[in-house]
């Protein structure tokens, strides 16, 4: 998909993998980079060793969570304006959470449709997907009546990619979240994560295989 802001990143995406109990500690602040499970952030999204008052921006920028860390917290409106909350769910379902770039482009509307047209396997009484993108909530009610979606579109949009920052999936180049992926277990861990750079569309083959590993 093509980015408003510059090229796609067409870089290689990583996997992790996890039914272990959830290690102790917060996701820390780091520069950027691999974080505690080898995960590294996309390109982009890492901090660079740059002057001016963005490098400050970029360097609080944490890393990917680690399989087996609590997921961050996260709160956001979905497209009817409802606050949705990962505490929602706790204890009741595991959270497929899939960030993606924009609304009504080419590659993030074919993600989406899959999951659409499959929604059963990734949104039941076990577990439910979410959805996230920078655009605002109006962008979003218009995206998910156009195309018919059946699960929450949530919206990052202020303060501006909040959430996929505390994931550590945010561009700060193209304003936007990369493509990255987490299942989050009902006492809130996370058992598998997936990072693809801008342009490299996801797998659902890898989401049920993610799910069944993790007993989901």
């Amino acid at each position: 998909m093509s980015s408003p802001n510059g090229p796609p990143d067409g870089g290689p995406s990583t996997t992790h993998l996890s039914s272990g109990p959830a290690r102790s500690g917060a996701v820390g602040v780091s520069g950027g980079g691999a974080g505690a499970s080898g995960v590294p952030g996309a390109s982009g999204a890492a901090a660079r060793a740059t002057a001016g008052p963005a490098s400050q921006v970029e360097a609080e920028q944490p890393p990917v969570p680690a399989v087996g860390e609590r997921a961050p917290a996260l709160t956001l409106t979905d497209q009817h304006g409802q606050t949705v909350s990962l505490d929602d769910f706790r204890g009741k379902q595991a959270v497929l959470l899939v960030f993606y770039p924009f609304a009504f482009s080419r590659v993030c509307g074919s993600e989406l449709q899959a999951i659409h047209e499959s929604v059963d396997d990734f949104q039941n009484e076990r577990v439910q997907v979410l959805a996230a993108s920078c655009d605002a909530l109006y962008s979003l009610r218009a995206y998910a009546d156009e195309a018919g979606f059946g699960f929450p579109l949530l919206a990052d949009h202020w303060p501006h990619g909040g959430a996929a920052r505390a994931y550590g999936v945010f561009d700060e180049e193209r304003g936007c979240a990369v493509r990255g992926t987490f299942l989050i277990d009902t006492e809130g861990v996370v058992r598998w994560t997936v990072v693809n750079g801008l342009a490299d569309a996801r797998s659902l083959d890898d989401y049920r295989a993610a799910l069944t590993a993790a007993g989901v």
